[in-house]
């Protein structure tokens, strides 16, 4: 039996794919597994029995990586679950910049009680005029899975779509447009595009990539969409573009004191991902992980670990050692098992960073003293006994 705890409430089309040998509970101690989507766990003190954690959304700025890594406790992120949800919102973003939609939406209200509304629409509508997108030059900034959406899309309003992704998947490359052209320098699009959204995870190497010179490099009146992160953004530049005129309007899901309420800023309150359909596809995406690694061991899209994916156990058990990435790990834990008489017949070892996963299939069970001896190896984090 498996206990897992909600942090905050998932989708029960989620839920429900747990099996009878789940059970939910209500206090984070006893929990074996924590689905969480919005909430802080930086101050929160993780049990000793935890062994996964699955961040319902993409973004994994609540959830302390290198506290968890350091437990063994391996994080999970729902990468494209809610990517169709966060482009069409790009899209809805710009248009709102392209034209005054909202400005002339808050018109009508405005004027709601006018008997002539009709006649005076006609004369008032050319304050709210705007462009369009076809034929505009679009830049993608990180082709994963919203991104290589957005760039397609595009090309179907007729837009002239740069793409700019040095760490590009192989997945994502072959489901990007042959009609998006894929550059290898990202000045390019800040020098050529009329519209510019940002689509690459929050990290030292992109926190305010669109900063001061960046906007320098762009064309007079660029319009400037983030629904990623805020800190990838240099919102003070912005601002300074929009004085200037440099930037035309700014589109951000990430309301703050800095933007809020600034002339050229349009802000929406993080509805990217808050689309029912988004909201189910990571429930169901955040259990499946779940549950692929607490049955099996298997690890898929994992922040903190590597992946790793040895099917079901069909032997007679299966362990999960979480260790330090250092050399000679293998050959002191496949001693200990040499030693007790317990034959591998299948494994794989993964690395990521600092840190390490194998998986061991065996063709006879571990006892507690053989764990205990894995354990107690320098460099083990945890040891799991799958099966």
């Amino acid at each position: 039996m498996f206990n897992y705890h909600c942090l905050n409430p998932i989708a029960s089309v989620g839920l429900d794919m747990f099996t009878t040998d789940y059970r939910k509970v209500e206090d984070l101690a006893e929990a074996d597994a924590v689905l969480v989507r919005s909430a802080s766990m930086h101050e929160m003190e993780l049990p000793e029995n935890l062994a996964a954690v699955a961040r319902a959304g993409a973004g994994v700025n609540n959830v302390p990586l290198d506290k968890c890594a350091e437990q063994g406790i391996v994080v999970f992120n729902t990468p494209g679950a809610n990517a169709n949800g966060v482009k069409e919102l790009v899209f809805a973003g710009m248009l709102l910049a392209s034209r005054d939609i909202v400005g002339g939406i808050n018109w009508v209200k405005e004027n709601a009680s006018d008997e002539n509304i009709a006649k005076a629409t006609e004369k008032q509508k050319k304050a709210y005029a705007g462009t369009e997108l076809a034929g505009k030059k679009l830049g993608v900034i990180g082709l994963g899975a919203i991104g290589v959406k957005v760039a397609n899309a595009a090309t179907h309003f007729g837009m002239e779509v740069y793409g700019y992704d040095p760490y590009i998947s192989v997945n994502a490359a072959w489901s990007l447009s042959r009609n998006v052209k894929h550059i290898n320098s990202v000045e390019e699009i800040y020098k050529e595009c009329d519209f510019i959204t940002i689509h690459v995870p929050l990290m030292d190497s992109t926190r305010k990539m669109i900063n001061k010179e960046a906007i320098q490099m762009m064309k007079k009146g660029t319009i400037i969409l983030n629904f990623a992160r805020d800190l990838l953004v240099d919102e003070q530049a912005v601002l300074d573009g929009l004085a200037s005129g440099k930037i035309r309007k700014y589109v951000s899901d990430f309301p703050n004191p800095t933007t809020a309420g600034v002339d050229g800023v349009i802000l929406i309150p993080h509805l990217g991902a808050s689309t029912a359909e988004a909201e189910d596809n990571c429930a169901v995406m955040a259990v499946q992980e779940i549950s692929d690694y607490m049955e099996n061991g298997n690890i898929t899209h994992s922040v903190n670990y590597p992946d790793c994916n040895m099917g079901v156990c069909k032997s007679a058990a299966r362990i999960a050692i979480l260790h330090k990435n250092n050399k000679g790990m293998i050959a002191k834990y496949s001693t200990i098992l040499g030693d007790a008489d317990i034959n591998v017949s299948d494994m794989t070892n993964k690395s990521r960073g600092d840190y390490a996963y194998a998986l061991l299939d065996l063709d006879a069970p571990v006892t507690d003293e053989v764990v205990a001896k894995i354990s107690a190896i320098d460099d083990v984090i945890k040891v799991r006994v799958v099966k």
